[in-house]
């Protein structure tokens, strides 16, 4: 009876375990270097040997397939080792709990094999369609940040004049770019927008081999990514692969490089004014550094034909959700919901943005995450802006919270969602501004 007790707790642990790596390995999109980079952390470290924190993975085809045989696997092994003596079925058991990121790191990684075969055979079925739209014009954008914004910004000033096509929000790799080829590229399309992130050298080059960019946009380069790539020269390299790429007769568009610019620049807090040329623009968007990304897309269109008076009209269309940063009012409460992401310049601008507000100023944000060596220098200069411009600071994980912390005595290390929001209301009054950074918890203000 006993052992029967204890292997049926040994499944369910063992299940637990097997959901938790599956869906760290599928939030790393199963790239061995992601996933190794963050080992790198503490945060994952609490969760070798721990049931805490376990949350699911999204249900897809792949992720079906392996929990299945995963617990197939668990069941068969159970009988298999039932007939052993008492000690040794403990002693097993125990290994096999110990065992099991690498036992399911393995399992996963074998799936890979028949998976990259896959996804090699759709690259190459996207290559093929794409051939078939000779008078498509491709741009592909690429960054460390700002990619997205500058996409969906992109895409509300040419669809003013074109039928344009894009990869949705959170797509940017490889097989992404290639099913919405397959599934979405129309004879009726005549521009297709194309985000490409990538995590190692090559990455893009095969993305562009597949799409056949005419115009390249790359929108900055920092630290991000830096553990996967393994030096700041690599990432420069990666990213300008996309450059390389293009025709003779292409079009490169570099932040540094751009043929317009800004000028009689007005930020409020719900809008910026500014003017390129003669044309006045009103965009209604959130900080300042959102002006790069609309000149980015402005040079772009400019280039396609546009006149300044029609991309300053498409520019009306654009929300603030598509510059990564949405304001919400909650029970008198602001909240600046910046979670879609974060990198090095994005917080540091978005802080630079939460100084226009009066009235007490909270941030509420996670350390970074594969930053390599630059990590500590990074979190550092976070912390001495956070100073500058916060009253407090809500760090959610703990991986750098020294680093942002400092000698601020107002940062403080909380990472349960309901600890938080009780935190944020002990701080807050009347006029209290908070910005959300980066994956932050579920945080539910009623």
């Amino acid at each position: 009876m006993t052992k029967i007790l204890i292997s049926i707790v040994w499944f369910l642990v063992f299940t637990k375990l097997l959901i938790f790596w599956v869906w760290l390995w599928q939030i790393k999109e199963y790239h061995w270097p992601r996933f190794k980079a963050h080992f790198e952390t503490q945060k994952i470290r609490k969760f070798l040997f721990s049931l805490h924190g376990i949350r699911s993975p999204e249900l897809t085809q792949k992720v079906a397939v392996i929990l299945t045989i995963g617990i197939f696997v668990e069941f068969f092994f159970l009988l298999f080792i039932s007939n052993f003596t008492d000690y040794l079925f403990y002693t097993i058991l125990l290994i096999s709990v110990i065992l099991a990121p690498i036992i399911i790191s393995i399992l996963i990684l074998f799936f890979q094999i028949p998976a990259n075969i896959l996804i090699k055979r759709v690259l190459k079925e996207a290559e093929q369609k794409r051939k078939e739209f000779k008078n498509l014009t491709v741009i592909g954008i690429t960054g460390s940040y700002g990619k997205t914004a500058v996409k969906e910004f992109l895409y509300e000033i040419l669809s003013e004049k074109y039928n344009v096509l894009k990869t949705e929000r959170n797509i940017n790799a490889e097989i992404g770019i290639a099913k919405t080829i397959l599934n979405e590229l129309k004879p009726e399309h005549q521009i297709f927008i194309a985000e490409i992130g990538a995590y190692e050298i090559g990455k893009i080059k095969q993305v562009a081999q597949m799409i056949k960019p005419k115009i390249g946009i790359l929108t900055g380069i920092n630290e991000q990514h830096l553990s996967t790539f393994g030096s700041q020269e690599n990432i420069i390299k990666a990213k300008y692969e996309l450059i390389e790429a293009l025709p003779k007769d292409g079009t490169a568009i570099i932040k540094d490089k751009l043929d317009i610019q800004a000028e009689d620049i007005r930020v409020e807090k719900e809008y910026l004014l500014f003017r390129i040329e003669p044309v006045h623009f009103k965009v209604n968007l959130l900080g300042k550094h959102n002006i790069q990304n609309i000149l980015l897309a402005a040079s772009c269109a400019k280039k396609l034909g546009m006149s300044l008076e029609e991309i300053s009209k498409a520019c009306l269309k654009i929300e603030p959700k598509q510059g990564g940063m949405k304001l919400l009012k909650r029970n008198g409460l602001i909240i600046l919901d910046a979670s879609y992401s974060a990198n090095p310049d994005g917080v540091i601008a978005d802080l630079d943005y939460l100084q226009i507000y009066s009235g007490i100023k909270i941030v509420v944000m996670p350390c970074l995450i594969e930053l390599g060596e630059a990590s500590k220098q990074i979190h550092k200069r976070i912390g001495r802006k956070i100073a500058k411009v916060c009253d407090f600071a809500i760090i959610t994980t703990k991986d750098y919270f020294k680093e942002i912390k400092g000698e601020n005595k107002n940062v403080f290390l909380i990472e349960n969602p309901e600890d938080i929001i009780a935190k944020v209301r002990e701080l807050s009054n009347q006029e209290t501004v908070i910005l959300l950074e980066g994956r932050v918890p579920h945080l539910i203000w009623d």
